[in-house]
Parts: C-alpha cells; structure tokens; sequence
C-alpha cells in the first residue's frame, strides 16, 4: 500500500518509548505511595505522643494536687508569758533536787554535781541551808538528839546518810532520818574509799541548789550548840574549816610518797582532821578534782591514810586564802593512839560541855572568838541519857 511504512526499527522504538513511559508512570505511583505510608506512619506515631505527654502532665498534676503543701518558712518565738499553762519542764522542776536514793553512779554524780551557774545571782527567792552529812557504818544511835537539835527549823538544813551497803534498817517516818540515806558503797577506815564516800556525800548535797554549807559528821558526833548559833556561825562565814598544818616525823611528812611528785611535792604535804565543814565553792572545788584525787587514789595506800591528808593538802594547795586551817569538831587526842578519845555516859557533865562550847579562843571573819567547836565526838550511845537530863542545847 502506497505510503505505509513497514520499517521494524520503527516499530522497536515506539514500543520501546511505550515501555519507557509506563515505568516513569509506575515509579512516580511507587514513590508517591511510599511517601503516603511515610506520612500516615509519622502522623500516627505523632499523635501518640502527644497523648503520651498529655497523660504525663496530666499525672504530674493530680500528684502535685494531692501531695501536702511544703512546711511553711521557720517563725520567731515568743516566749509565753509566766501566767500561760503551758505544760513543760520549769525553773521549779529545774531545781528540785533528784531522790537521795537515785540510780546515777559515781562518774555520772559527781558530773552532775560539778556544773556551775556562770550568774551568780539567783533568779529566785533562796534561803540558804547547812547540808549535814553523816558518814557512818549503821545506825544513828544519837539521833534523839539530833532530832531535838533540828526541830522546828525545817527548810533551813538538808541531811545525808552514807552508811555501809549492808545495813537495812529504816528510821522511822517521823524522824528527820527517814529516806535520807544516799546510795552508798563499803567504806574501810584509812583507806582512800573513806575520801570517795565524802565525796559522794558532798556531790548528792550539791544537787541541791540551796545548800550553802557542807557539815561532815559521824555516828558518835553531838552538836555542842542549839541549831541557831550553828547555823548562823556557818552561813555568816566568810571561810571554810579545814584543818590543814605542816607536821614533821613519821605521822606527818613521813607518810608523802615521792611518786606523787611533781603533781603533789613534799612542801605541800599536809595533815589534818577528816571532820571538815566546807562553802558551795569548794565542796564543787572537791568533787570536780581530776588532778589530785587520782594522785592520791593511786599512791596514798596502805599507812598513807588518805582522809587525814587528802583535803588538808588539796584545800591549802587551791583553795587556801579561803580556808580557816581549823575543825569545828572538837575531840580528845591526850590519849594517844590511832583513835580519839571516846566519852561515856559517866565522863559527860555540864561543865564538861561548857568547856567545850568556850575552852578556846580562835579568828572568826577577822575577830577573836572563844566560839571554835560547833560539834564534838567521840561520843558512846549511852551518854544520850546525860544530855537529857542535865544539858540543853540552847
């Protein structure tokens, strides 16, 4: 036919050009559908997301709601004024004394005993008192007179009892006695226990804020005047009463141990009487020493005889432009002996006492006096009969 082209290398290439333009076609459809799926995935995974964050804002929310406010900022403290019921611990409770029988040990008392007030003036109406304090191995046998001696004066004395572990015996409610026994341990005579028992005794006597004086006494110990005169001479004193002298020869000088050296030297060794009556300052003085008690805790042993050196030399050592260097407590050593005298029923007449109250002359706050003894021993039991029947007190 006339104008028909039956060229095959025509043909070849429009089916080739044919082919060509359906895989251009299929590739834009492949990539448009994979752009699609690519979209709708990110879209989807978007939208999760966003749910995700709503709920965990949404959680933070309902926590924040429900938990408790924050503690608001610390205020200032007004004190209540004294009228207010407020219920705690007072100056009232402060200073009530513990029970003499309480459960603190030697460390913990004494501890107790040696904290100070840095004011010295008191912040409450105080009448000062006379802490008596009897060391003894059992019974008071004279206590009848010590009963009249402290009648009628309550709130102006304090006693303590320190006896041997062993003994149980009560007083009776009505004596002054009762309940007054302090917890105590065994005591041997010229040991250096007799100086831990004074102390013990004087660390109880200071938990007391109103004891001012500090009277050590034994079981055979009498008052020679009626309680005015003792407790007037005592709170009027402008020093204390520790016998302390310098003695030459075995009994004196003799018992120095140079191991206490150079805490405790030879020229500051000295004796005195165990009965001592002692200020607040120096009874605190006594029982907060942590550098010579252990001295002689540790070398005063055996013929040493602690209680006739210990507060003699530690008192003049610190504490002597305020000491007397005298014992109020009158005894009888023209005996001689290791011991006083002891007086029976027989030996105690009236001009026996009077010569005891007035036998002597002594410095009192700067004057003379004839005033020297306020108490006397050694006295037996028995003589308490003489006394009610032929001597009053006042």
């Amino acid at each position: 036919m006339k104008g028909e082209n039956n060229n095959p290398s025509t043909s070849f290439a429009k089916l080739f050009n044919a082919h060509l333009h359906f895989f251009n076609v299929l590739s834009c459809v492949l990539l448009f559908g994979s752009l699609l799926s690519l979209g709708i995935i990110l879209s989807f995974h978007l939208k999760n997301f966003s749910i995700d964050l709503h709920i965990t804002q949404l959680s933070l929310t309902t926590r924040s709601a429900s938990a408790p406010p924050p503690p608001p900022p610390p205020q200032s403290f007004t004190p209540a004024a004294k009228t207010s019921n407020v219920a705690g611990i007072g100056l009232t409770e402060f200073l009530k004394p513990p029970d003499v029988m309480h459960g603190m040990d030697d460390k913990e008392l004494l501890w107790r005993a040696s904290m100070v007030p840095r004011i010295p003036q008191y912040p409450f109406d105080r009448v000062p008192k006379v802490a008596f304090m009897f060391l003894t191995k059992g019974p008071l046998l004279l206590a009848p007179l010590w009963e009249k001696f402290f009648e009628g004066h309550e709130g102006m004395y304090s006693i303590y009892v320190h006896s041997n572990p062993s003994f149980n015996l009560s007083d009776p409610k009505s004596s002054v006695f009762y309940g007054r026994r302090i917890p105590s341990k065994e005591v041997e005579w010229g040991k250096v226990n007799m100086i831990e028992a004074e102390r013990r005794l004087l660390a109880n006597a200071l938990l007391d804020f109103s004891n001012q004086r500090f009277v050590l006494l034994s079981e055979s110990c009498i008052p020679i005047f009626n309680f005015s005169t003792v407790y007037s001479y005592l709170i009027n004193s402008s020093q204390s009463f520790v016998e302390s002298y310098d003695l030459e020869g075995p009994v004196g000088r003799g018992r120095y141990s140079r191991r206490m050296s150079p805490r405790v030297t030879l020229d500051q060794w000295r004796k005195g009487a165990q009965w001592f009556e002692m200020d607040r300052e120096l009874a605190i003085g006594v029982v907060s020493d942590q550098e010579y008690f252990p001295v002689f805790q540790k070398y005063c042993k055996g013929a040493c005889y602690a209680d006739e050196h210990y507060l003699p030399t530690f008192v003049t050592m610190k504490f002597g432009h305020k000491n007397s260097n005298r014992t109020l407590t009158w005894v009888d050593w023209s005996k001689g002996g290791p011991h006083p005298a002891k007086f029976l029923r027989t030996e105690v007449t009236v001009e026996f006492l009077e010569r005891l109250r007035s036998g002597s002359q002594c410095q009192y706050n700067g004057n003379t006096t004839d005033i020297c003894h306020l108490f006397a021993r050694k006295f037996s039991p028995d003589a308490l009969y003489r006394f009610g029947d032929s001597w009053d007190l006042d």
